[in-house]
This record gives structure tokens, sequence and C-alpha cells, in this order.
């Protein structure tokens, strides 16, 4: 069975919030270890940069992989 596009979305949108959240959670127990400091906005902006493009990222690669199951 193919996934739609809608489906793809929804998976690659879930697995960014998801990888969002935990990216925001390492920061703040890492960057003290390497001596930097940043304010809870600051590490959500970093986050935020990375965001469209990992959406983008994760849905072109499962569009390519259902394309490439369907030949």
């Amino acid at each position: 069975m193919k996934q739609s596009r809608a489906l793809s979305f929804i998976e690659a949108a879930t697995n960014v919030v998801v990888g969002y959240v935990l990216a925001i959670a390492t920061q703040l127990l890492v960057f003290p270890l390497f001596g930097l400091e940043a304010a809870l906005g600051e590490h959500m902006a970093i986050g935020t940069a990375f965001v469209a493009v990992s959406l983008a990222r994760g849905y072109l690669l499962r569009r390519v992989f259902e394309r490439l199951r369907g030949r």
C-alpha cells in the first residue's frame, strides 16, 4: 500500500516536532558542559532555524522512497 502525500507530510512533521523537543532538551543539558550559555529563547531560535530544513528533508526522502518502492 502506498503512503499518501498527506500522510507523508504528517509523518515528517511529527518526526520534526519530536526531534525539535529532543534537540532543545539536549542543548539544555550539553551546552553547559562546553561552557556555552544560552537562554531558553535562544535555544528555541537555534532549533527553529533547522525545523524547515528537517521537515523538507523528511518529506522529500519519504517521497523518494515511495517512488522507488512503486517501481
